[in-house]
């Protein structure tokens, strides 16, 4: 909360409107400072991309850039962020984005890819070094990932926790971080690009994301129907004339609920998408690997019968070389040195 919101005429908060999400946005602290970090960092990779005569699409700068990083600007830098501990329900939309919707757009703008193709040799082996290491592949197991996405939410709405995050501005600030992170380590597996290992085929991905809508159903309706208010009696001590803390969590709790199912669906969707064109390339690579070889033993024929017109003998041709995997997602270390000529850019 802004000390700068309080109405010097009746001493307390004007009503959150749609006109105050703008007028209160204040692109300041240390979240305003990382945000225009990481996007300038990544701007810098996508530059370095094109000026060595490299192709980046453009979509997924839009994706990480526009909709990734400018999604936690909109909901913790504007009057959302104002308003974050004195609604429960504009808590939820910002929990709504920063758990969900943004992590999303991180992981289709594929970061770790782009390091990979722009850092000097030192720093993308320490890259691939922490994407491969015991915590990453525990922490990215998707099951794993799964128990501490549906977890959290419980743990911390239903414990004094929440009222904890309400009344120390450090604490909460680490809950905004927490849910960014969370999110990352459930979506990444799942929708990612990157090369992460030990991922789960598109059948399992598609199942675990089904699994997690009726989580979404569950804590929505509970917050909805419970009786007992979220920080306990923290809302009610504000005082706010034009705002009722019950009817607020109710809201809060339909958020939650519908927001959920509505981007689980949509991902399932994106996911679903991903998998047709993933076998579309699988396809089309086995299509080209037949083609070589039809190609080779026509050569072969035609060698075999010019050798028998001409009495010479024909070598036998050795058996056809194992292509390359087209998926590039489960790299190792070892594979550092030729990631950068062959790494996806679809």
């Amino acid at each position: 909360m802004f000390p700068s919101l309080i109405d010097a005429v009746t001493g307390e908060l004007p009503p959150f409107t749609a006109a105050t999400i703008l007028s209160q946005t204040r692109v300041d602290g240390w979240l305003a400072a990382m945000l225009l970090l990481t996007g300038g960092c990544y701007l810098y990779g996508v530059h370095r991309l094109k000026a060595r005569g490299d192709k980046w699409p453009v979509n997924r700068t839009i994706m990480f850039v526009g909709f990734g990083l400018g999604s936690i600007a909109l909901v913790t830098l504007t009057g959302i962020g104002a308003y974050d501990t004195t609604l429960v329900s504009v808590h939820m939309v910002q929990h709504m984005v920063l758990g969900m919707v943004a992590p999303i757009f991180l992981a289709l703008g594929a970061p770790v890819t782009l390091a990979l193709r722009t850092l000097p040799k030192k720093p993308r082996a320490l890259v691939l070094g922490a994407v491969h290491s015991k915590v990453a592949r525990v922490l990215a197991f998707p099951l794993v990932a799964y128990a501490i996405f549906v977890a959290n939410p419980f743990v911390l709405y239903f414990s004094d926790l929440y009222r904890q995050t309400l009344e120390h501005p450090w604490l909460h600030e680490f809950m905004h971080a927490h849910f960014i992170a969370t999110g990352c380590l459930f979506f990444w597996p799942l929708l990612g690009l990157d090369p992460l290992p030990g991922r789960w085929p598109y059948p399992g991905r598609a199942l675990l994301m089904v699994l997690s809508v009726p989580f979404h159903t569950v804590l929505g309706l509970t917050i909805m129907q419970q009786k007992n208010l979220l920080g306990g009696d923290y809302y009610p001590s504000l005082g706010l004339t034009w705002a009722n803390p019950a009817s607020d969590q109710v809201t809060a709790g339909g958020i939650l609920w519908a927001g959920g199912e509505l981007v689980s669906v949509t991902m399932l969707a994106v996911l679903v998408v991903q998998w047709i064109r993933a076998s579309e390339r699988e396809a089309a690579r086995v299509d080209r690997q037949l083609d070589r070889e039809e190609a080779a033993a026509a050569r072969h024929a035609a060698e075999q019968a010019t050798a028998q017109a001409t009495g010479q003998a024909v070598e036998q041709p050795s058996g056809p070389a194992t292509a390359q995997p087209a998926d590039m997602t489960s790299l190792t270390p070892h594979q550092a040195p030729e990631y950068d000529q062959r790494a996806a850019t679809s």
